[in-house]
């Protein structure tokens, strides 16, 4: 069994979600390269066991939610401190082993790199994966109009279940021209993309004077941003990760969790899970990810609720 450091916690695992970016863990290619063997889980829900000397306002017994570096996907993982939560009221261990990620990752995005305002428009591209779908339910608790766009239209009437005002095919549809339709002409104020690839293009001419594109992830494919065409309409195109805003902006973290979890009380955030797998099926959890079969998220359940 791991033992905490003086600022970390002993988690019981109870749930945790699988991620993208595990599958690009296990294959030699994320960013971060941790020894073998190894265990992925990049978020974690359980009860804490064990605390570090250093540790204040947490105590063994109490149930939590995670954000790790990897590990989550075990017996037991031990998660930094400052890294660590209290699960809301009324929230599952399946619930909260599927939120940190996603939610937070989305909140700080659309919060302190996109600026979102009440009555604004946002574009959310692949709005019915699991970060996407966060993204639909943070616009609309922002007060801003919320495009979702997606290959289908199964994932399109989940978007719209989560608050999406309107939708957007764009495996038939022609993404630009549909959102300045849907505009007036005027185009989205912001467009949060989580796909890249060849959607991208689209999606930076779909937004309007002074419009900002918030770069999420890659799993399309890395694009190239044409400079000029950023300068032409005062357009922004700006990168999020959720590593950098907690070693470098740890108050505007606890900020946005702080509104997660009030929303979250107030019935506006409703965490999505398509699949729920024992531990022994992780590989396959992974596998509905890459091949893009899951909606919303895949959780990987050590315990009942």
């Amino acid at each position: 069994m791991p033992v905490p450091g003086p600022d970390e916690v002993l988690i019981k695992v109870a749930a945790t979600a699988v991620n993208y970016a595990d599958s690009i863990m296990v294959a030699g290619r994320y960013q971060t390269k941790p020894e073998l063997p190894f265990s992925p889980g990049l978020e974690t829900a359980g009860t804490v066991t064990a605390c570090g000397a250093d540790v204040k306002g947490l105590a063994a017994g109490d149930k939590v939610m995670a954000i790790l570096a990897y590990g989550g996907l075990a017996e037991y993982t031990v998660a930094p401190a400052a890294e660590t939560w209290r699960i809301p009221p009324g929230m599952s261990f399946a619930e909260a082993g599927a939120f940190p990620i996603a939610y937070i990752s989305s909140d700080v995005a659309i919060r302190w790199q996109g600026r979102l305002e009440a009555g604004e428009t946002m574009l959310v591209l692949g709005a019915a994966g699991g970060v996407g779908l966060t993204a639909v339910e943070i616009g609309k608790a922002m007060g801003a109009r919320v495009i979702a766009a997606a290959s289908t239209a199964e994932k399109l009437a989940l978007a719209k279940a989560h608050g999406a005002d309107d939708t957007i095919n764009y495996a038939d549809e022609p993404l630009t021209e549909r959102v300045m339709a849907l505009t007036g002409g005027k185009g989205a104020d912001v467009c949060f993309d989580p796909v890249g690839g060849p959607l991208f293009d689209a999606a930076l001419s779909s937004l309007g004077w002074g419009g900002r594109i918030l770069l999420i992830g890659f799993v399309g494919g890395v694009p190239q941003i044409p400079a000029n065409r950023l300068l032409v309409k005062h357009r922004s195109a700006l990168g999020s990760s959720l590593r950098y805003f907690r070693w470098n902006a740890p108050d505007k973290l606890k900020r946005s969790v702080d509104a997660l979890f009030r929303w979250y009380g107030e019935g506006k955030l409703k965490p999505c899970i398509s699949h729920r797998l024992p531990l022994e099926r992780t590989v396959e959890a992974l596998h509905l990810l890459t091949e893009r079969r899951a909606h919303g998220k895949v959780v990987i359940e050590l315990e009942a609720p």
